[in-house]
This record gives C-alpha cells, structure tokens and sequence, in this order.
C-alpha cells in the first residue's frame, strides 16, 4: 500500500531514504495525543502513500484492549469521508497491533519487544538479512519519559536500522527539570536520534514564515528596527481546561504555549538568514537570535486566570473540581521580550496567549512604524503584516487607501492572500502528519534542537520562578472577555495597542 519516503538534504531538495522495513511504536496508544493526533496522522500518511515500505504501527499502553476495542477507540477520530478511505482505514488497521504493559517493567518491555519481533518477521523482505527501522513515537506524560526510554534502549534497540526518538512537549518544567530530562536522554540516544515535538513548527503558516521572509525582498529590506515599530505573536483558545484541570494546573500557560509554541514562532520571525536549508543551519539561527533576550522578571508579564462566564454558564477555572481552589495557576499571559541585537534592538516582542478568550486565533502580527510628516487631514493607521496561523490561513498586508469618489479621504484596506480562496483545492496537512513524515525522512529542521531548548528555558525560568515564590496571584479575567485590563495597558505602553478615527474589521473575501 505504501512507499518509501523521500529525506530532506541540506539544500531542501529531497533524496533517498531508508528502504527498510519500518516499526512505528507508538508508546500511550490509549491516550488523548494518540487517537487525536498520532493515529490520524499516520492514517492520512498511509492514506497517501508516504509510509515506508513494509511499515508496521505497534502501540503500547498500560489498558488492556484487544484489537476490536482499539479500532473502535481510534475510528472516532479518524476522518474517512469516502467509500475508498473507509476501505483505506481497513487496510490500514490491518499494519495495527497492540500490547499492553506498564512503563518501567521489564517483563512488561520484553513481551513488548518479543511482539514486534514476531509482526516484524511476517513482513521482512525476501532478503532476510534486511535491519528494521524502529521509530519510538512517546505520546506519553512526561512522567514516565525517563523510564520509558531506557527500557527502550535495554530491549528494543537491538537492532541494525536507524533508531529514532519522538518526544512531546512539555520538555521540563524549568531550565533544572529540562536539563535533567535531556541528559538522561542523551544517555540512551544521540542527539541526532531525538526528534522532540512542537507541533507548531508544523503548521502550514509557520513553515511558510521562511519563504516569506527570505524568498521576498520587500521583506527583507523592512524586515527591521527601522521600519517596524514592534511584533505581537498571538494564541487565543475560546474555552477553558475542562477536563485536563489536573495537567494543567502543573504547568500553566506560560510553559503550556508560551514558552514553547510562541518562542518557536518567534525565533523564526526574528532570526537572520541561514546559510542554507538545512536543519542545523536554521536551528544554528534560531540559537543565535534567543541567546540575544534577555531573561524576564515579574515586571515583563501580565498574568491572569479565568472566572465564571458573565451568563453565569461557564465555570471559573477555581470552581473545576480537578483544580485546587487556591491555585495560581495563570490561564492567560502577555509579556513583552526585547532582542538585544543590531537588527531589532528598541523593538518590542509581546507574546500573548490565554484560555477563555473570545474566539480562536493563532496569529502573528508586525506592525510597522508610523508615518512621519502625516500631510491627511485624519490619523493614518500604522502598516501591518499579518500572518494567520489558525483557522483560515491567511497573510494580509493592512495598508491605506483612497477611498473610492472623488474625494481624497484615506480608508484602512488590505492586500490579502487568503489560503481557502487562493489555494482551495490544495490539501494543507495536519501539522502532525507533516512533523512525523520529516521523522521518517530524517528532517530535523521543524524539530527543538537540545540547546535551543536550554536557551529558552533560561529566558523564561527566573521570572516562573519568581512568580511562584511570591506567590503572585493572577489577576480574574471573565470568560470570554479580552483577557486582564492590565494587559491592553501593557500593549499601549509598548506601542502595541492603538486606537485611530477610522474602524477597520479584516473580512476574507468571497470566493468567486
């Protein structure tokens, strides 16, 4: 059903993979992250024909399941709108089996390793003398990381194929936490075997960010202090934590999103040119660009956390029964990072991100700098670039206008390039589908390189760590509003919140 994949070389242009039989291990099969995001990925990969050849899934978790009750577990969520996919997703569930077993048992491993081997020995090649490739995908707490990767290397890398390791985020807590879980890591796996996940860097606009920036040289030529005034990087999320409560309140929105999935997009927004396309060489940049921040204290951030919705129909986030009720545990966080380097020095970073906003919105948004000498007899709303990350991908140039007539009143237009008019008929894939094809492939360049990881903990660790031994409590933010007042003050004091004469709602245009 499926064929050999092709792996990215330094400069971009594929070339030939491994040609061996493959072994996906997917480690939490009976989780959330599975069934909603690492089997549908690997179902639209099979789907299309970009597994390797001869690929078998093995998932693993601590629920007994047979394979009928894992089926239906995972079907739920795996879209099959024609008949041919529905006849895809038989044969796709027949490459499937399962074992159950605890984390840190060897008895339970080996029985584990005994079950691959005997799924991998029905579907060798005629060459008997052919490696298996083993890919461990770890959709698991990050609890149980450090023993589950040691069992792994004690029983199922006994073999002569490429071993590769897919860890999820939330890397550590704090710069101790993920220092600790990155050298016992690199105790059983090499730097270049661990492909560690931020599913952002595989969303369709985040990896456009490169050809945006570097393949445009209007870009290039404004892409600094000069001309652009500060940058606001954007994740809104309509609806609390029901549910997942008891992780959350461990982590918080800082380490949830900001210090990951926001740091992401702004390295890649702020770096300079790599010298190729390479997978070091775009991290090399990425390093370069946040070893540039300073660390930030309490005074950089606004944090908030949700109440009770103003209908009274949405529980506050103290009222859910997994979290305690006298947590501090920010849902919502705005702060503001300067680069303290020669292209943006003076030009503020605000990362904003929050729980119980009023919509959803993943955004990315460069506001130029002021027009100088205004000579219109009204305010001339600042230039905006704005990448829409999540829904509707889209990038959109705010810009001025003449309003149609024969007057010369100036009206807020826009040039738009929006993804469902421009390219409907074009597949956009699932970040996760992207990100495990690069694994298969042996593309490092949308995954954390281990100092990448270290340096932006360093950014964010002190000010976590200040937040939490004063006890800082967050300030209440009602559900489904902006967020906390105090952070619109914070965006007027960076320049990043203006007001002019002339409203302005950006609509994606129909399509024809």
């Amino acid at each position: 059903m499926s064929s050999s994949p092709t792996s990215s070389s330094s400069s971009g242009a594929p070339s030939a993979a491994s040609n061996n039989p493959t072994t996906v291990f997917v480690f939490g099969a009976s989780g959330d992250l599975a069934k909603k995001k690492t089997f549908p990925a690997l179902f639209a990969l099979f789907r299309s024909n970009l597994l390797p050849t001869h690929t078998r899934i093995v998932g693993y978790a601590r629920s007994a399941m047979t394979p009928a009750e894992l089926r239906e577990r995972l079907s739920k969520f795996i879209r099959t709108p024609t008949d041919q996919d529905k006849k895809t997703l038989d044969e796709f569930f027949k490459i499937i089996s399962y074992v159950h077993g605890q984390y840190d048992s060897d008895e339970d491993v080996i029985k584990l390793a005994k079950a691959a081997a005997e799924v991998e020995k029905k579907c060798a090649q005629p060459s008997s003398d052919c490696a298996t490739d083993r890919v461990f995908y770890l959709a698991l707490p990050p609890s149980v990381f450090i023993p589950i990767s040691q069992q792994i290397k004690r029983h199922l890398t006994d073999n002569a194929g490429y071993k590769r390791l897919i860890v999820e985020k939330p890397f550590g807590k704090d710069l101790a936490s993920s220092t600790e879980l990155a050298d016992a890591l690199a105790a059983n796996f090499a730097e270049s075997e661990i492909y560690r996940i931020d599913h952002y860097l595989g969303k369709e606009m985040v990896k456009n960010l490169l050809i945006l920036r570097f393949a445009n040289v209007f870009f290039g030529a404004v892409w600094n202090r000069q001309f652009i005034n500060n940058v606001q990087i954007t994740f809104k999320e309509p609806f609390g934590v029901e549910g997942r409560g008891g992780y959350f309140d461990e982590y918080g929105i800082i380490r949830d999103v900001m210090q990951n999935h926001l740091m992401q997009i702004l390295a890649i927004v702020a770096m300079d040119r790599p010298v190729d396309l390479s997978a070091e060489a775009i991290r090399d940049e990425k390093v370069k660009v946040l070893k540039s921040i300073p660390h930030l204290t309490v005074h950089d951030v606004i944090v908030g956390q949700y109440t009770r919705s103003g209908d009274g129909k949405v529980v506050g986030y103290l009222e859910l029964d997994d979290v305690p009720k006298d947590s501090i545990t920010p849902t919502f966080a705005q702060a503001v990072l300067h680069i303290k380097n020669e292209r943006w020095d003076g030009v503020p970073f605000i990362l904003k991100c929050g729980k119980a906003m009023p919509d959803r919105k993943a955004e990315i948004r460069i506001q130029f700098q002021d027009v100088a000498g205004n000579i219109f007899p009204h305010d001339l709303a600042r230039n905006e670039l704005v990448i829409r990350v999540q829904p509707d991908e889209a990038v959109y140039i705010k810009l001025m206008n003449k309003k149609p007539g024969l007057s010369t009143e100036t009206v807020i237009s826009e040039l738009d390039l929006s993804y469902k008019q421009r390219y409907g008929g074009d597949y956009i894939p699932d970040a996760y589908e992207a990100l495990i094809l690069d694994v298969l492939r042996g593309d490092h360049a949308n995954f954390v390189r281990s100092d990448e990881l270290d340096v932006a903990w360093r950014i964010f660790t002190p000010m976590l760590h200040e937040l939490e031994r004063a006890k800082h409590k967050p300030e209440p933010y009602e559900f489904g509003s902006r967020g906390p007042s105090s952070a619109d003050e914070q965006l007027k004091r960076h320049g990043g919140f203006t007001r002019h004469s002339q409203p302005y709602t950006w609509v994606p245009p129909a399509k024809h």
